[in-house]
């Protein structure tokens, strides 16, 4: 078992959006974000952070693309864009769902750290 496979994953998606919260000091983005999930999945997330939040989205789609490789060892090798990380986890349905369902526990982190106060400093 790898040592990911052996990390609380909630508690990887609250580092993971303490990290985002620190990055992107704007809760509109998250919250954009996380519609977009919520309706039309990952993919289109990450289009849209792109197409609407080019200043930030590379911060924030970095940070996912290394978190989603981590998660899912040896699945995303050789994947230098989180689109094309999405794209592989989508050839297995449940491996898809469960991507987005991180991503929505991290950027509802992420949201609560900025609401916390001070972007996500503990």
């Amino acid at each position: 078992m790898s040592e990911m496979q052996k990390t609380n994953l909630d508690i990887r998606c609250a580092e993971l959006g303490r990290e985002l919260a620190k990055k992107v000091a704007d809760e509109k983005v998250f919250n954009q974000a996380l519609a977009v999930l919520e309706e039309q999945g990952p993919y289109a997330m990450f289009l849209y952070l792109k197409a609407r939040h080019d200043k930030v989205a590379g911060a924030i789609c970095d940070a996912f693309r290394e978190f989603l490789k981590e998660t899912f060892s040896g699945r995303l090798d050789g994947t230098n864009d989180v689109l094309d990380a999405v794209k592989t986890l989508a050839e297995d349905l449940d491996a898809l769902l469960f991507a987005r369902d991180l991503l929505r526990t991290a950027l509802s982190y992420a949201r609560y750290h900025l609401k916390a106060g001070g972007g996500g400093a503990s």
